[in-house]
């Protein structure tokens, strides 16, 4: 299954695939058109002549013309697509061309003209004048003629997706929105009733160390686009011990490394060599599908473009981090599974995966680098802290913003020279400072309700928070 989600990924991704498809179905309405025309007869045609009424010499001609104008709008709108690929890989970074790539639009624009033109030509050559036999598929010759008005109409439409699909807004969505599918696909939100995240999983000290690991190595070089879990259970399950993954998902893998390790006495056989490498996808770059850190990446790059002295775009490394913000708060209240994976009480698979700090230690720290003296993208940090820190209740999560904000605020004031901007900032700090405070207490106080017994709850705050507090 895991190879199959691959390969599918990868077809929805190409430029052929959809295009591919479309093609098929023109030829086919072709011929079921054309077998139409030559079993209903031309008797029922002669009552609209002016409509089904071309000659075999006028149908040739105007096939030939249609098909003949879609041959270059075809070029035309590979032109517009390559150029909208070179612009958002110089202009944001070359990280999202996959998502212009896999962008069903452009697919769909490209299979209708190239279909168009297929279904011409299949339809041209079916005609055959006096001398032939004498036979023009009236119907089908017809019905090119609404498709090449539906073909103007498309060309239309192309011109304002494209328009639309390179600017900064709507390419920062499109990853944003690819992000948080991964987020809800990997972490799904707590059902109604359950209680919410209080804290990371710690996992619990692992017994003394009586294994014996054996490394599997790596067959090849590149990313580790994703890892079949299940499999992976199944493998330790059948062999009755532990396997342990050395690489995360996201992370490169280079060829004769450990990829991952099995708790065995003697070196694993073929069969459970192969096993294992066949949970683990490694392709030449990263995907969103199991590695939301990637989508977080993309939008950190983008803002760090954006931040450059080259090209100083405020605005766009803002919205950067608003989105950060909404990827984040997604993800705020939901659990994070622990790096160990239980089966009926015992000890199965030791996992490598992305943590709440993690994520948002890698949203942050490159921006807060890059920002130095830039009181908008440090004011909107703020704020998105503060707004990720009221959807939590865990202590360890809050423990983690808390920590970015000390960055934010170390580095600020030592790159900030204007009083005012100082100022500014410190009265967001102070809100956020609050914010936190009160999220905590929250907290504690939700706790308090739930174990009513509980004499004394962790990290648990004054009811107030003290007079010029730092963090």
């Amino acid at each position: 299954m895991n190879k199959f989600k691959r390969h599918w990924d990868n077809l929805r991704a190409s430029f052929w695939f959809l295009p591919a498809l479309i093609v098929v179905f023109s030829a086919l309405l072709a011929l079921g058109l054309i077998e139409t025309d030559s079993s209903a007869g031309q008797d029922w045609m002669d009552d609209w002549p002016r409509l089904f009424g071309a000659s075999a010499a006028g149908a040739r001609g105007m096939l030939a013309t249609i098909a003949a104008s879609m041959t270059t709008v075809v070029g035309v709108t590979f032109s517009m697509t390559l150029v909208a690929l070179t612009l958002a890989s110089s202009q944001y970074t070359s990280r999202v061309l996959r998502n212009f790539m896999s962008d069903r639009a452009t697919q769909v624009v490209l299979g209708i003209f190239a279909g168009i033109f297929t279904y011409c030509i299949i339809v041209l050559r079916t005609i055959r004048g006096g001398d032939e036999g004498g036979f023009v598929p009236s119907l089908s010759v017809t019905f090119s003629v609404a498709l090449a008005i539906g073909g103007v109409g498309t060309l239309i439409f192309f011109v304002h997706h494209i328009a639309t699909s390179i600017q900064a807004s709507s390419i920062i969505a499109s990853v944003t929105k690819e992000t948080i599918e991964a987020v809800d696909r990997l972490f799904p939100a707590n059902k109604p009733g359950e209680a919410p995240v209080e804290d990371e999983a710690e996992p619990s000290p692992l017994p003394a160390p009586t294994r014996v690991w054996q490394a599997i190595m790596a067959k090849r070089d590149g990313y580790l686009q994703s890892v079949d879990e299940a499999g992976l259970m199944r493998l330790a399950r059948r062999h009755k011990t532990v396997v342990r993954m050395d690489r995360g998902i996201g992370e490169f893998v280079v060829q004769g490394t450990p990829l991952a390790s099995i708790a065995l006495e003697d070196p694993p056989d073929q069969q459970t060599i192969a096993d294992l490498r066949a949970a683990y996808s490694i392709d030449r770059y990263r995907t969103v599908y199991q590695d939301c850190a990637f989508g977080v990446r993309q939008l950190v790059d983008m803002a760090l473009r954006a931040l450059s002295p080259g090209i100083n775009d405020t605005t766009t490394a803002v919205m950067c981090v608003e989105h950060l913000m909404a990827i984040l708060v997604r993800l705020a209240p939901r659990e994070i599974p622990s790096s160990r994976r239980y089966e009926d009480g015992e000890l199965r698979v030791i996992a490598e995966g992305q943590t709440f700090a993690s994520l948002v230690a890698g949203s942050f720290d490159e921006i807060r680098g890059s920002s130095g003296g830039n009181v908008a993208i440090s004011l909107r940090m703020l704020e998105a802290l503060q707004t990720i820190a009221s959807l939590t209740a865990s202590p360890s999560r809050r423990r983690a913003l808390r920590e970015q904000a000390e960055s934010v605020a170390e580095s600020a004031r030592r790159t900030i020279a204007s009083p005012r901007d100082i100022a500014r900032f410190e009265e967001r700090l102070a809100r956020l400072r609050e914010a936190l405070w009160e999220a905590q207490r929250r907290g504690a106080d939700e706790l308090r309700l739930r174990d009513p017994n509980r004499d004394r709850v962790p990290d648990q705050p004054s009811r107030s928070p003290p007079p010029n507090c730092d963090f």
